[in-house]
């Protein structure tokens, strides 16, 4: 009995004296690189390469996938576990004892490792490298039916950020897809409230990047665990008739389970990674995430990071998000629930909307994280009911619940709407038109950032033509599939529109009053030419008829 104590006591003596160490293990190289670039259907949906090709995002060797034979020669290796891997990075995740990886670096059969990067900075002092980084990419700096819904209890919480007008215009999230990083998605396949999602073949399934599984609705462990990603997708994609709606119900979804429950440690940054990889591969247009890193538990406290690290390009998750940025992805992300202790990651970045959280009057809810000088950008970006808004459970039940998590989420789909309307404006037009709408954008600050968001007069804004004099003029939809509106901020008489084919020959030419609306449905598909003249002024621009 003494003997097997003493072997106990050694064998819990042993493991906290050496303990098990997450690090990132950085490749030289890929394999088929020119060739897959060449072929880009071989590592990219044809959904991620349109959407690529309408933005200019170029498509490079960070979008080829990591050597699969230098991933199993790693896990081959005495004492790693290989958790996660990154094509981004051209890296992957691992645990192990610290001798375990330090012989990785030494071994002459892996000589395709570039370097080692410890979860734990202090163990970084001396260099895990064998050879000078290869760099695999550059240098990166920093009409519509209508619609009449009624919106029951969710409908301060859209009328919030005007979300509702756009819907009324038949702007639902139809046509974008939206990828949500969270915890476990229980009962989404099942439940009334998804009915409407389901039945429109908009659930687009997901995977389980902790457990490694593409069962992602069945969950057994605490009740939040099991219930954060449901109700987080319930405020964008929940649809129960004359009761609730969410903020994009129309739109498309992958859902990817990113973070552990049962502890709270670096490796939930590289799923995180993983996943916003897969959602770009897969043409995924919206990165909804409603986590953040910054403190870890007491077993991995030694991985926390201090505030002056939440600078928008120290993390590994925010380097990720940067990436995700660069690939023409818009990023929507809960900034946090800490208050004054300040955000976490990858809130700190300015490549990442951060919304924080105010109660159902628009004032800032106390516990929602505040920005500081330290971040690059105004933080929060912007803002949205987070205190005590509507969601449904996963037993099909409205109730309310508070958190920056849930904020997100309801600008996420709301913005999803807005990119819908507007078509043609990549992630960072669109993230600036938000901010541009925002309550407060003249006087930003680190509780609000720019404010509640008008999203309809982001719309509006994006549809500006210019300026004749103190009038300004809009025009829409743009791309045209039938009806073409012409609008003017006072109801002016004697405003001469013409429309011109890319010859030059008119088309239409007639004396209009505002507001103006023409069918273009029998036009032929491709660009034409309008003008418009008014108290003396001519406005010129390019229609495109779909």
């Amino acid at each position: 009995m003494k003997r097997g104590c003493c072997f106990l006591i050694c064998l819990i003596i042993f493991f906290d004296v050496f303990p098990q160490e997450d690090a990132w293990v950085y490749f030289t190289d890929k394999e088929n690189v020119a060739a897959s670039i060449n072929n880009p259907i071989s590592i990219l949906t044809q959904k991620a390469i349109d959407r690529k090709a309408k933005h200019d995002v170029s498509i490079d060797a960070r979008d080829v996938p990591v050597n699969e034979g230098y991933i199993e020669q790693i896990k081959n290796a005495t004492g790693i576990s290989v958790k996660a891997k990154s094509k981004w990075f051209n890296a992957v995740h691992i645990r192990g004892l610290k001798t375990d990886v330090d012989n990785l670096v030494s071994d002459p059969d892996l000589n395709f490792i570039e370097r080692i990067v410890y979860a734990d900075k202090s163990l970084n002092l001396k260099k895990h490298s064998k050879k000078k980084p290869e760099i695999l990419h550059n240098k990166f700096e920093f009409v519509n039916t209508l619609v009449n819904f009624t919106f029951g209890d969710t409908q301060n919480q859209l009328e919030m950020i005007h979300v509702n007008d756009l819907h009324f215009d038949g702007y639902t999230g139809e046509g974008i897809t939206i990828a949500v990083l969270d915890a476990a998605f229980t009962n989404v396949n099942t439940m009334s409230a998804f009915q409407r999602l389901r039945d429109a073949g908009h659930l687009l399934g997901g995977y389980d990047f902790v457990d490694r599984t593409s069962a992602i609705y069945h969950y057994n462990p605490t009740p939040v665990s099991i219930s954060h990603g449901t109700q987080v997708l319930s405020t964008m994609a929940g649809f129960i008739e004359n009761s609730y709606v969410g903020t994009a119900p129309d739109a498309s979804y992958y859902l990817f389970r990113t973070e552990d429950n049962n502890d709270e440690n670096p490796v939930e940054e590289s799923y995180w990674v993983e996943a916003a990889e897969r959602a770009d591969s897969l043409g995924v247009d919206i990165l909804n995430t409603s986590l953040g890193y910054k403190d870890y538990s007491p077993n991995y406290t030694r991985y926390s990071y201090d505030a002056s690290e939440m600078n928008g390009n120290t993390t590994f998750i925010t380097k990720g998000a940067n990436i995700a940025f660069e690939k023409g992805l818009l990023l929507v992300t809960s900034i946090g629930n800490s208050g004054s202790s300040g955000l976490g990651a990858p809130a700190d970045s300015p490549n990442v909307l951060s919304v924080g959280a105010v109660n159902l009057n628009g004032d800032y809810a106390p516990f929602s994280s505040i920005g500081s000088a330290v971040q690059p950008s105004q933080k929060p970006d912007v803002v949205a009911r987070g205190e005590a808004p509507y969601l449904v459970d996963v037993n099909d039940n409205i109730v309310q619940n508070s958190g920056t998590s849930f904020s997100g989420p309801i600008m996420a789909g709301g913005i999803a709407c807005l990119m819908q309307a507007l078509p043609n404006k990549t992630n960072i037009e669109i993230m600036n038109l938000v901010r541009k709408a925002g309550s407060q954008y003249e006087m930003p600050d680190y509780k609000l950032g720019y404010g509640i968001p008008n999203l309809y007069q982001a719309f509006e804004d994006a549809l500006s033509i210019g300026d004749f004099g103190n009038e300004h003029i809009k025009i829409y939809p743009n791309p045209i599939t039938a009806e073409l509106f012409v609008n003017l901020s006072s109801n002016y008489k004697n405003v001469s529109f013409q429309l011109y084919d890319t010859l030059g020959k008119l088309i239409f030419n007639s004396i209009i009053e505002s507001p103006f609306s023409m069918n273009l449905s029998n036009l032929h598909q491709g660009i034409y030419v309008a003008k418009i003249h008014l108290n003396g002024d001519v406005k010129t621009f390019k229609l495109i008829k779909k």
